[in-house]
């Protein structure tokens, strides 16, 4: 039996390493069944070229509980290691990463979070154990090891009776970490961590039911017999070729990806490219919500289906965060911090790539079933639109497919947008207009009119609309977007014509006056406009400009500081060629004046959803009281 010291100068390193190497105790499994998985990978790979004359058979990997003894075994079929190996690999290499990586991130080394690259996957076992034996046989016609440390400098190693390839890694629970000793817990982090490992592991047994023979009896019993329980897929969708794939393939991967989704996805798109950089995965679009923040989160990041973390930003462009799926890369530099990941060249390159992957998808889904894609459009459109805001190379692609749904349920791009309504919505100045509403019921009475005028009204009701359009604006020469509420139709695309006033400037500024003199709230300004006789005594708009800088400050920028906190203003279009603007002019009597005005107005009010509370009561009863 051989003793001795393990050479490093920081002085015992094991509480340093318990305390530095990672902020989460749980990473000691997923590091030690990776291992367990590289040497089994590293065997087949000798026994294919020849340098490892062995049979290879199907190896698998086993985790076992002893909850009496307090003791975890990983058992692997692997390569297995000399004395010498040992002596070499677990005393000198890993101990000699440990101490650099600590020189270097003790400061830091908490939010590195996965260390793998330091060789240190092995020492995360002092995290939970304070003992940890290993027995292991090479594949090599030497004798098998024992080494032995007890969480300082000293080890042991001597002669083991071992006599199966592989090896067996047992950590002795410390009192502290006696949680990992069940049986739910293990499961958990093997199902989190492990599920799609290329190599089965076992965890347990479970029982199978045989099937019933064809001569059985009636009163046959059917037998069962003890299985291994596998608790993961070695060969999960992604790491096959998308020709060998299925459209049930892809959707149940995605039900065995979140088993708790109820929803089928949409659709998906499938990841594989193996230069300049590695990378494979399967992205999904599930149905989305109007929340840009609740989605976040959920596709997953392995490296060589090793699962690492649910946190893609940085690589994965923001837009695209609102996905599911997997992205399974070895080039991704894992224990750096966000800022570095965002500025890494090839995390750069990866991002762009999954940008012109996900834009192309969308061009082919639209050219090959256009009817399909528009009935998905409301479910997908938050992400593309934000995609559109977020990202110039897919605001670039996205003219192709981006669509702009009218009130009628027609679905236009831009480009067939402009051309249907050119004839009809230019304005006597050569802007195109192109009217929307956000809301169909709310904004009723002003998509009525706009239709009456033969104009398409889009709806365009997501939470960053009036960011998009504000950029349609910008990149798009004499086009404007107005909503349907923010004028009267007549101005909303003036034209040459003009509408001959009944009332004389002299009779106009009367009214005015007297319409002020009983509308107390500020927030409604006064403007009388010579409309048809037949239009709406009042109308009430909101200013497009006011409206959409509001908007636009609620959901971040719109680059006036303070707007998202202005209080609503509203225009009132009071039409001076209605009967009732000259019926309010020309009364005498004071409050039938007031009367005539209050009820224009609060009618004008319930028409855009304004009248609320105590005034909504009071126009009830007054209403009430005109009828009896």
């Amino acid at each position: 039996m051989t003793t001795g010291k393990i050479n490093v100068s920081v002085e015992n390193i094991f509480p340093l390493i318990k305390k530095f190497l990672y902020s989460d105790h749980e990473i000691f499994l997923r590091e030690l069944v990776s291992n367990a998985t590289d040497a089994t990978l590293k065997l087949k790979h000798l026994a294919n070229i020849g340098e490892a004359k062995v049979e290879y058979g199907n190896p698998i990997i086993e985790v076992k509980i002893d909850k009496e003894g307090k003791k975890i075994h990983i058992i692997d079929q692997g390569l297995g290691m000399t004395a010498e190996e040992v002596e070499k690999y677990i005393n000198q290499v890993a101990f000699s990463g440990a101490e650099e990586f600590l020189e270097k991130y003790k400061d830091s080394a908490k939010d590195s979070g996965i260390i793998g690259h330091f060789g240190l996957g092995f020492y995360s076992a002092f995290m939970v154990a304070e003992k940890v034996e290993i027995i292991t046989k090479s594949f090599k016609d030497e004798p098998a090891a024992h080494w032995a440390c007890d969480g300082s400098p000293e080890f042991s190693l001597e002669p083991a009776d071992k006599t199966s390839r592989g090896t067996e890694i047992i950590l002795h629970i410390a009192e502290d970490s006696l949680e990992f000793l069940e049986e739910g817990k293990i499961s958990g982090l093997l199902q989190k961590y492990n599920k799609f490992m290329p190599i089965p592991i076992k965890f347990g047994t479970t029982t199978e039911t045989l099937p019933k023979p064809e001569d059985a009896p009636e009163d046959y019993v059917a037998e069962t017999i003890e299985v291994d329980n596998i608790i993961n897929n070695p060969n999960p969708a992604w790491t096959k070729q998308p020709t060998d794939l299925t459209e049930d393939d892809y959707k149940n991967f995605y039900r065995e990806l979140y088993p708790m989704q109820f929803e089928e996805p949409l659709f998906n798109i499938h990841l594989n490219v193996d230069y300049p950089f590695n990378l494979t995965g399967i992205l999904y679009f599930p149905k989305m919500t109007g929340d840009l923040q609740i989605q976040k989160d959920k596709i997953q990041l392995y490296q060589n289906q090793v699962y690492v973390t649910d946190n893609v930003e940085g690589i994965v462009p923001e837009f695209l965060t609102m996905l599911k799926g997997v992205i399974d890369s070895p080039d991704i530099p894992l224990n750096v911090s966000r800022s570095y990941l965002q500025a890494d060249g090839a995390v750069k390159k990866i991002s762009n790539y999954i940008t012109r992957k996900v834009a192309d998808k969308l061009k082919s889904l639209f050219t090959e079933n256009r009817e399909d894609f528009e009935q998905k459009w409301n479910d997908i459109k938050i992400v593309l639109e934000y995609g559109m805001l977020s990202e110039p190379k897919f605001y670039e692609k996205a003219g192709a497919f981006a669509l702009y749904p009218t009130v009628d349920d027609k679905y236009f791009t831009l480009d067939e947008l402009k051309e249907k309504t050119k004839d009809a919505q230019t304005d006597k100045n050569g802007n195109l207009v192109i009217l929307y509403a956000s809301n169909k019921d709310a904004q009723h009475s002003y998509i009525a009119e706009a239709k009456a005028k033969g104009y398409e009204v889009l709806l365009l009701d997501s939470p960053i609309i009036s960011h998009l359009i504000q950029k349609l604006e910008a990149d798009n020469e004499k086009l404007t977007f107005t909503r349907v509420d923010s004028d009267h139709i007549n101005n909303l695309i003036k034209k040459d014509e003009e509408t001959i006033s009944k009332l004389s400037e002299e009779e106009k500024e009367k009214l005015k006056t007297e319409l002020e003199s009983v509308i107390s709230d500020k927030k409604y300004s006064v403007q009388l406009e010579a409309l048809d006789s037949q239009s709406a005594p009042f109308v009430i708009t909101q200013p497009e400009f006011l409206r959409r800088m509001k908007e636009m400050s609620q959901t971040g920028g719109g680059g006036m500081f303070g707007m998202g906190n202005m209080p609503e203003m509203y225009n009132l279009v009071v039409n001076t060629n209605h009967e009732l603007a000259s019926n309010i002019l020309n009364s005498t009597d004071k409050s039938h004046q007031e009367a005539l005005v209050k009820q224009a107005l609060d009618l004008a009010k319930l028409s855009q959803n304004l009248l609320k509370g105590e005034e909504l009561t009071a126009f009830v009863k007054r209403s009430f009281e005109l009828i009896k």
